[in-house]
């Protein structure tokens, strides 16, 4: 095997110096299934119009490949038995070449095994063939099962197989395009949720047009184009003065229409009992259309467990808190009873320094990005209503642009003159891109949504100087009292309980400020407020020991439980009218 990756590795980098840049990481995806050169941006639209699975190279490639081998032996008069051996052994060196994903060898053993029935003159059907493939894979990599693509090519190769009788019902290329593309879709969208909790709705008119253009032109034109980079002439160069304009025209185009971010349907991770409820729908509108039932029956029988999943979350009539990992940062997450509204404190972030290069990531870690926005699409929460930033660190706001990019937000609450620090920058850039509404908050602003009350305490002056500047916010719903302090220190902490000592007297939820450091929660702090219970938001074994043990022992001193979200993972709080329930995601909470 040895061999064949190094001459994978030649092949990658023959296509880096023979293709334009502007194609050269397409055309790897597409020819030899190396896609992580594909622009992350370029790569998100894709996910957004649903059509992802074009880059993965499966049974359209392996076809294609067949064809064009086979037809050339026999334009070679290379006698039909020979050129169907020769292709035998070709097609699984063809997959390895191509990075063995799961799609490619689900591809290749069903050709292999539909080739040597008709070469022994056996008859297999084709979900034999397929069920036979998924068996040989189970049986040689069981760990294989839990791997998304390999889940998803079976799936929605099952799919076609056993939609068959519906799809010859239709003799129109659209019509039947469409078909293709609303049972590949529907079998799989309860995967879908599971493993990513949101599909494309444009996915679905998308895929008629991508998939053909893809299939037929874009393809066979890479294949082609790889083809003359080989020969002495220049035909490859003309090949690409005309393609390159076009593709980047069309690449343009892409980025333009995924652009609404409303075309996402996100109603969070199901279940395992609402997978199974889900797929059960997804079965009974097959069997309805199967026996040709009224296209009205069987969108009721897909559409009426999808909405009621949907607004599910909409009944709940609890107040819920989650502290959510996101390393050495914060990021809070209060939903109100009934989802009347979603506030997010803070995004998270890397305080990021001078590496040496080996040591620098490839692929840059964004923890807004791979932590904060799945966290909130996992709750199938769309849209965010008030954006609290409390201060300019990294470690609390660097995350907060990718969280823009993905989720609606109404407006973003900042403290006075946060907004001039170098920091803010990224997500200032994507700010403009939104309709969202930037205001500047300082003590006094209160507001009120059904039962629950917002109140900020602090800072009471204008001009920004850190993180005794940070926006502290005051959550009262019904009888029970919070408070989020950012990253105020002992200064802050001293002014805050001589304005508001019986405000904040015995509270029942208290966010450590700064992360647990020496330089807060001071001994007078602690003993005014004594919460029933604090989170300190710190990393696992971070450099700057937080929370620190003298803080630990202070809350301990006066059996206050506490949790950190490095060691105990996200903390989730639900409050009920009398109860607080809490849970956590890693370990046991420390009394």
């Amino acid at each position: 095997m040895q061999p064949i990756f190094e001459q994978r590795f030649q092949l990658k980098r023959h296509i880096v110096e023979t293709f334009p840049p502007s194609l050269a990481a397409e055309a790897q995806a597409l020819l030899i299934g190396f896609q992580e050169n594909v622009d992350d941006q370029l790569n998100r639209a894709y996910q957004k119009l649903g059509i992802t699975h074009l880059f993965a190279i499966s049974g359209l490639h392996v076809a294609l490949v067949s064809f064009l081998f086979f037809q050339l032996w026999l334009r070679l008069r290379i006698r039909r038995e020979i050129a169907t051996i020769l292709l035998l052994i070709l097609l699984p060196l063809y997959a390895v070449l191509a990075g063995g994903a799961p799609s490619i060898w689900r591809a290749v053993s069903v050709v292999e095994l539909i080739m040597l029935a008709q070469y022994f003159r056996w008859k297999i059907p084709m979900d034999d063939a397929l069920s036979i493939s998924f068996i040989m894979f189970v049986l040689l990599e069981p760990g294989a099962v839990f791997q998304v693509g390999f889940q998803l090519s079976y799936l929605a190769t099952y799919s076609l197989v056993y939609s068959g009788r519906i799809l010859a019902r239709y003799s129109n290329f659209w019509v039947q395009s469409f078909y293709i593309t609303f049972v590949c879709q529907i079998l799989v969208y309860p995967l879908l949720l599971h493993h990513f909790y949101e599909i494309s709705l444009s996915s679905f008119i998308a895929n008629i047009f991508f998939v053909p253009l893809f299939s037929f032109i874009i393809l066979p034109i890479n294949l082609f184009a790889l083809v003359l980079t080989f020969l002495p002439f220049p035909l490859d160069s003309f090949l690409f003065y005309i393609y390159e304009p076009l593709r980047t025209a069309l690449t343009n185009f892409i980025l333009y229409i995924q652009q609404p971010i409303v075309q996402m349907w996100n109603p969070g991770k199901p279940s395992i009992m609402w997978l199974i409820l889900l797929y059960s729908s997804v079965f009974f509108a097959f069997y309805l259309l199967d026996q040709h039932a009224p296209l009205k029956k069987v969108f009721i029988a897909l559409i009426l467990p999808a909405f009621i999943f949907h607004v599910q979350p909409l009944l709940h009539s609890d107040l819920k808190m989650a502290f959510v990992n996101v390393g050495q940062g914060d990021c809070i997450v209060i939903e109100l009873p009934r989802r009347k509204s979603v506030i997010v404190i803070d995004a998270g972030g890397l305080l990021r320094f001078e590496q040496e290069e080996w040591k620098e990531r490839k692929t840059v870690y964004e923890v807004g990005r791979q932590v904060v926005v799945p966290y909130l699409k996992g709750r199938g929460m769309q849209t965010i209503d008030t954006f609290v930033l409390s201060h300019a660190d990294a470690d609390h706001v660097e995350g907060a642009e990718e969280v823009l990019r993905e989720i609606l937000v109404k407006e973003v609450h900042v403290t006075p003159g946060s907004i001039a620090k170098p920091v803010m920058n990224d997500f200032l850039y994507e700010l403009e891109k939104t309709n969202t509404k930037l205001i500047e908050r300082m003590a006094g602003h209160k507001w009120q949504i059904g039962q629950t009350a917002f109140e900020y305490l602090w800072p009471l002056e204008i001009e920004y100087e850190g993180n005794n500047d940070s926006l502290v916010l005051f959550v009262k719903h019904n009888a029970f009292r919070a408070l989020f302090t950012g990253d105020l220190e002992q200064e802050g902490e001293k002014e805050l309980i001589q304005l508001y000592d019986e405000k904040l007297r015995n509270i029942d939820l208290l966010k450590g400020g700064h992360h647990g450091s020496k330089t807060s929660s001071i001994e007078e702090f602690v003993t005014v407020t004594n919460p029933k219970f604090a989170v300190f938001m710190a990393g696992e074994n971070n450099r700057y020991n937080h929370p620190h043990i003298d803080v630990i022992n202070r809350f301990e001193a006066k059996n206050i439980p506490y949790a950190t979200t490095g060691l105990d993972g996200t903390v989730e709080v639900s409050i009920s009218e009398n109860q607080i329930y809490i849970e956590k995601s890693n370990a046991l909470f420390r009394k």
